[in-house]
């Protein structure tokens, strides 16, 4: 392992682009679990029943039963050491952007700025019939959180159904396309598009360092670098490893 942390730092240090793709391994440490993993939100709450964009309007109080517990899970969460130390990565320059599939706003309070969100972010709602926006922090307080219209409000998060937006798609495949290093931590990269961006960087030549905890369909294919294990301690190495090579140049 720390050879293939070393192969990894030497790639980050020398890259001028390095982009990170993340998905819900990276916050499982802070207490989110995956919602499709055992225990996962998907097993207590049917997703074509409440988390589809037709459902939130056919009936949106039923779909507030979710995104209470879902909010509950999330309020509680803080950020683990694989986002505390891609905001260090951020900060030594040797990370630019990362692209991630959550929306539990974890990396910004990590310390990551650049972060483009392909799923939206809960720390927001709007209400989609006047497009009025509130902080969720105002609205707590209520079962199901209303607009000064009289509408219910939606967070800020894709549903099924919805279009990932525009500006994020756009500008991660931008980025990918010019990435000298790609770190994807904590997804399968199954779900589409985002599952895209890998092979885009790796056809314009970046190194593409894996960190998950069980091997995926890109190890064998995209993957230059397999870490494998906990987020939280292979992103502290490798910042561990960085310093070393900043502190040597």
């Amino acid at each position: 392992m720390r050879e293939m942390l070393e192969k990894a730092a030497d790639v980050l240090v020398h890259s001028k682009m390095t982009i990170a793709l993340t998905g819900a391994g990276i916050s499982v440490e802070s207490g989110i679990p995956d919602f499709r993993s055992a225990g996962g939100l998907w097993e207590k709450f049917d997703p074509a029943e409440y988390a589809t964009i037709e459902a939130f309007r056919a009936n949106p109080e039923k779909v507030w039963e979710m995104l209470r517990e879902m909010e509950e899970v999330v309020l509680q969460a803080k950020p683990n050491k694989a986002h505390i130390g891609l905001g260090e990565l951020e900060k030594l320059d040797c990370l630019h952007y990362i692209i991630t599939q959550n929306v539990d706003n974890l990396h910004q309070a990590g310390g990551a700025r650049n972060v483009i969100e392909y799923h939206g972010n809960s720390a927001t709602l709007s209400c989609i019939q006047c497009g009025r926006q509130y902080n969720a922090s105002e609205k707590r307080g209520e079962h199901v959180p209303k607009c000064a219209c009289g509408n219910v409000l939606k967070p800020d998060v894709i549903f099924f159904g919805e279009a990932i937006p525009a500006e994020a798609m756009n500008r991660s495949f931008q980025l990918a396309s010019v990435a000298q290093a790609l770190l994807v931590i904590g997804t399968s990269a199954a779900v589409s598009p985002a599952n895209t961006i890998p092979g885009v960087a790796k056809r314009n030549g970046a190194k593409i360092i894996e960190i998950n905890k069980e091997e995926t369909h890109l190890t064998s294919t995209l993957t230059d670098i397999f870490l494998q294990g906990s987020a939280g301690e292979i992103v502290s190495g490798l910042v561990g490893e960085v310093k070393d090579r900043k502190a040597k140049s």
